[in-house]
């Protein structure tokens, strides 16, 4: 049985969610998490990766003008309810599936995914990758490096702060 998401049935893009009020935004992130889980239920993958990020993400896609500032993702995995508030909702039950969605950030599934992120370690060089180019091109979005702990242990990301 698929779950109740009257308030995620009405958000296709990050957009239709930045006027949200706080209650919203919870209410919105318990929708995510439930699709998530029931997504994942049906094709299998990382769920605690993606649960842990659930309110990180409503928040990124509710603060930040997505896509025109860029959110990189360290750990693929963790971007399953970011596919839910990009325009994959519709096909997220085909994660990890053949011809369905990646399991991970792709750049050639969605204008969202600006970098095909697979393991740890590499959103910090590839954000600022980014805005550099973005710095030589004059433009002013945002860029954002999405890492957690786990990922701040290997040598790419202490090489990527220096």
């Amino acid at each position: 049985m698929m779950p109740d998401t009257p308030l995620l049935d009405t958000v296709k893009f990050p957009a239709d969610m930045r006027g949200f009020d706080i209650a919203q935004l919870k209410q919105l992130a318990e929708e995510v998490r439930a699709e998530t889980i029931d997504a994942v239920s049906v094709t299998g993958g990382h769920l605690g990766a993606g649960l842990g990020v659930v309110e990180l993400t409503t928040a990124l896609h509710h603060v930040f003008e997505t896509p025109k500032d860029i959110l990189i993702w360290d750990v693929g995995h963790q971007c399953y309810p970011h596919k839910i508030l990009t325009g994959r909702r519709d096909r997220i039950r085909t994660l990890r599936q053949g011809g369905g969605l990646s399991g991970f950030t792709k750049r050639s599934e969605s204008e969202y995914d600006p970098f095909g992120a697979a393991h740890a370690s590499t959103s910090i060089s590839a954000a600022l990758g980014f805005a550099a180019a973005r710095d030589q091109k004059g433009e002013k979005n945002k860029v954002v490096a999405v890492i957690g702990d786990g990922s701040m242990s290997a040598g790419m990301a202490y090489e990527a702060m220096n």
